[in-house]
């Protein structure tokens, strides 16, 4: 019951509203003297739908530690990430991420366009709070570095009213 709703990224009253997304879970495989020992890696992607997102990674002999260690370290990184400037549903103009050979483009778009892109980017969209915006990924496909490449890109966004203070002009 909780994996369903957490997979779909509802919350309980406790989680403070913050919304995780399971991104990618990995398996590992060690070689050892009495055959295969597994391990497991899970990346998942926590926000608060209001501009505050990031990112947990973590790793252990079974998935379900695995999944509560990166969502530990996700919630953690939250309070320190930076809030993201969103203007109403969208972002404000158009920017590219990058992260290792991964690269990533947000385009704003009207209402009711959704958020049309592929997986890594959509979770960390929907976990901003972000509606109605256009992806295009470029380069590697790495669920890792499209997440961090997609982080990068909502880190460089602007406000008018940012430029303005930044130049040290009036609009």
């Amino acid at each position: 019951m909780a994996r369903e709703r957490r997979d779909r990224g509802e919350t309980d009253s406790r989680d403070n509203a913050l919304v995780d997304f399971v991104v990618k879970i990995r398996r590992s495989a060690c070689v050892v003297k009495g055959g295969r020992r597994f391990s497991f890696n899970a990346l998942v992607v926590v926000g608060d739908r209001r501009g505050k997102v990031s990112y947990g990674y973590g790793k252990a002999n079974e998935v379900p530690p695995a999944v509560e260690k990166a969502i530990k370290e996700g919630e953690g990184n939250v309070g320190r990430s930076k809030k993201v400037s969103v203007r109403g549903s969208t972002i404000p103009h158009r920017v590219i991420g990058k992260y290792g050979a991964s690269r990533v483009i947000l385009v704003p778009a009207g209402p009711g366009t959704g958020v049309k892109a592929g997986p890594g980017v959509r979770e960390v969209l929907q976990a901003c709070g972000i509606s109605n915006i256009l992806t295009k990924v470029h380069g590697s496909t790495n669920p890792l570095n499209l997440v961090k490449a997609t982080l990068n890109g909502l880190a460089q966004l602007r406000t008018k009213e940012d430029v303005a203070r930044l130049r040290g002009v009036q609009l």
